[in-house]
């Protein structure tokens, strides 16, 4: 009787999961407990009186915001772009859908600048733009712009595929019974799509949060009112202030780790509300 057939592709447990953890542990956890060891080192006096400046206060400000705002506009247009390219078949949509992830491509600085020119007095928008009051360059707006750009993927990423896999029957079935277009959506397909949307606006919001090269061109990094906390880390590093920088570092870690997990708590609690329903 011949032997039953493994159900693994890559041979020896042991072996691999070695490898795996020793890379992230390597990459990800060493690095991460250096810089709790520099804070820890420092005290809970020195801590406080950094991550408390009112520099401090004013990049967090502008950095929260800003990132909250941009989230908002990657989960209204992000969810609009999986949408289109997932329910509809048109000239281009390869392309358009090869542009989703550009921003991963290319690098920050490059997207910076090239934001930057867009949005000057003389720029293909900026020359629209400023004669209405809108300035974007070196302001919170710009902020903004340069976050969305730099992580709208994530939201498009995460909701397209589940889209895919949402069965049109029901929906044929929904529509048979007299269901309306945003009943069903409101009904069927939200639901569904629902913790696959939570979890890539939280991975879009994070994103936004360690955003450096993107923003660093456009902000204008005017401490108090466009300076975001990713550059007053480097600022504190170029200063060979090591303990300042972990400890703004700290900060946005602590921020990234509770939203994560508030999320996948969300995420989960929702999915088991799916299945019972």
């Amino acid at each position: 009787m011949p032997a039953p057939r493994s159900k693994h592709l890559l041979p020896g447990f042991g072996l691999t999961m070695g490898i795996s953890l020793f890379y992230i542990t390597l990459v990800v956890l060493l690095p991460i407990a250096a810089m709790l060891l520099k804070v820890g080192g420092m005290g809970f006096p020195e801590f406080w009186r950094i991550v408390s400046s009112n520099r401090a206060l004013a990049a967090y400000r502008v950095t929260f915001s800003s990132a909250f705002y941009a989230t908002i506009l990657n989960g209204i247009i992000g969810l609009l772009l999986a949408w289109v390219l997932t329910r509809y078949r048109f000239p281009g949509r390869r392309i358009l859908d090869a542009l989703v992830d550009l921003p991963f491509a290319l690098p920050t600085a490059v997207a910076g600048l090239v934001l930057v020119t867009l949005f000057a007095n003389t720029g293909w928008y900026g020359q629209f733009l400023e004669p209405l009051g809108i300035k974007v360059n070196y302001t919170q707006l710009g902020i903004v712009a340069a976050m969305t750009f730099t992580s709208i993927p994530f939201v498009v990423r995460a909701v397209q595929p589940v889209l895919e896999e949402v069965d049109e029957s029901l929906e044929a079935a929904a529509e048979t019974l007299g269901a309306g277009r945003w009943q069903i959506f409101a009904r069927i397909i939200w639901p569904t799509i629902l913790p696959a949307f939570i979890s890539g606006c939280v991975l879009s919001f994070a994103r936004s949060l360690g955003e450096f090269g993107a923003v660093v061109f456009i902000a204008g990094n005017l401490p108090g009112l466009t300076e975001i906390v990713s550059l007053l880390i480097y600022i504190r590093l170029d200063e060979y202030n090591y303990e300042g920088a972990a400890a703004l570092a700290f900060v946005l870690l602590v921020v990234a780790f509770l939203t994560l997990a508030a999320t996948n708590a969300l995420s989960a609690w929702q999915t088991r509300y799916v299945e019972r329903g």
